[in-house]
């Protein structure tokens, strides 16, 4: 991963950091990597998640998914960072002969057209959770394994558990002798894309899931003292520097279709992470170039409290674009998409940085196994520097915390009072 901040300089963009804020910075930089440091070496809770590249056994993964090697698809039920992870690295390498679907919500209607489209004799299912408590995902379990009951298909030959150490998930898969995977204890959900929760759809489908973590072995190796040597610790510092120069949401922005689930990935990452004591950028999602469409008038035009984060791979696969046969469209001739969409790429980082808005272009050497494992560590890597940099809990998460026993007493479950909040609800309806 490279990461380009010029056009994040107060020389260029308003907000935007000086050279001589940047050194400055930088002192600080070097003692948060000083505590991750000591967090990763003690195994500490949240930091340990960066050692997941040197921890993940694949091998463990391969044996537990042998079962099921022949599926046709695998179904991921799970929410938040028991799938998201799974979504990013499935599709973002590429297509496959298995398809991956996700099952995180429990709008009924979804769930139903999900089922209804897959050949349940066929499919694998991948369940995670860490508590084997998750209500939307035992949920959802529930109904899928109630579907595979219907259909008088064995749905204990087609599952893989991924949870902790204990629990109603853990019990379940030990009783019906399911191939079990741990959810790392030493990482928050958001953060486990790089173990068993995000890599086994990904070996279902036949992916090299060895160079995802070799990609991102390489990438921990970069982690050092400075961000002057570090491309993560760069993202992560200016993104937090201009947070506090008034540049309070973030637009994750790639520029390759297969990364789509990466930015929703990466607002996870980032909101759950760093959105605490009243702070936090507010990540937004964004594709190129359809959104320049739609959204870029905004960055360009609207209020300066934008960090634009543009993402694209330097090399990309490329397709002929036909001679037009018409004038007014001749210089599209002999071109390809990929040429075009690497133009727009870089006319929408001129055109921001024209208006003086600050954006910061990060690139892959090529979208590839190891190329992803390098983007997905480095992103882990700079946000929990600049949680560091914040000052802020970075591995907890007790907003949505509240939100999940506030559910859980609408459910009936009594001993959850924040339910009561439901009931004090301030009303004024307009009919």
């Amino acid at each position: 991963m490279q990461v380009d901040i010029g056009n994040a300089l107060a020389a260029v963009a308003d907000p935007g950091v000086t050279e001589s804020g940047l050194e400055a910075l930088d002192g600080q930089v070097g003692t948060a990597h000083e505590r991750i440091s000591a967090g990763r070496e003690s195994g500490e809770f949240g930091y340990a998640a960066l050692n997941l590249p040197e921890t993940t056994d694949p091998s463990a993964i391969r044996s537990a998914v042998e079962p099921v090697a022949d599926a046709g698809a695998v179904l991921t039920v799970g929410i938040g960072g028991s799938a998201l992870g799974a979504a990013t690295v499935s599709t973002a390498l590429g297509p496959a002969a298995v398809e991956h679907r996700v099952l995180d919500n429990v709008d009924p209607a979804h769930v139903s057209a999900v089922l209804d489209g897959l050949e349940l004799a066929d499919t694998a299912v991948h369940v995670v959770s860490r508590s084997g408590t998750t209500a939307e995902t035992l949920a959802n379990f529930l109904v899928v394994r109630d579907e595979f009951e219907e259909q008088g298909i064995d749905w204990t030959e087609q599952t893989v558990v991924t949870t902790g150490s204990d629990g109603p998930l853990r019990d379940l898969a030990d009783e019906r002798g399911l191939p079990t995977l741990r959810v790392p204890a030493g990482a928050p959900g958001r953060f486990s894309a790089l173990s068993p929760v995000g890599l086994v759809p990904a070996a279902i489908q036949g992916h090299d899931i060895e160079a995802v973590l070799s990609g991102a072995v390489a990438a921990a190796g970069q982690l050092s003292g400075s961000l002057f040597d570090c491309p993560a610790y760069a993202y992560g510092a200016v993104s937090y520097a201009l947070d506090r120069r008034g540049a309070g949401i973030n637009v994750m922005m790639p520029y390759v279709e297969r990364l789509e689930p990466f930015a929703e990935w990466f607002a996870q990452l980032w909101a759950e992470s760093l959105g605490k004591n009243g702070g936090g950028q507010t990540p937004v999602r964004a594709l190129g170039a359809t959104d320049q469409h739609s959204q870029l008038q905004l960055y360009r035009a609207g209020p300066r409290d934008k960090l634009v984060t543009l993402l694209r791979p330097r090399e990309r696969p490329d397709q002929p674009v036909p001679d037009p046969g018409v004038e007014p469209l001749a210089y599209l001739g002999g071109t390809g998409l990929g040429e075009l969409l690497d133009a727009e790429f870089e006319a929408t980082e001129a055109s921001l940085a024209a208006a003086g808005r600050p954006n910061v272009r990060v690139e892959l050497d090529r979208l590839d196994a190891r190329g992803l494992g390098d983007l997905l560590f480095g992103m882990e890597a700079a946000c929990i520097l600049a949680g560091e940099l914040s000052d802020v809990e970075t591995f907890t998460q007790p907003a949505v915390e509240w939100g999940k026993r506030a559910a859980r007493g609408l459910l009936g479950d009594g001993t959850a009072p924040e339910a009561d909040a439901v009931a004090d609800k301030h009303r004024f309806l307009v009919e």
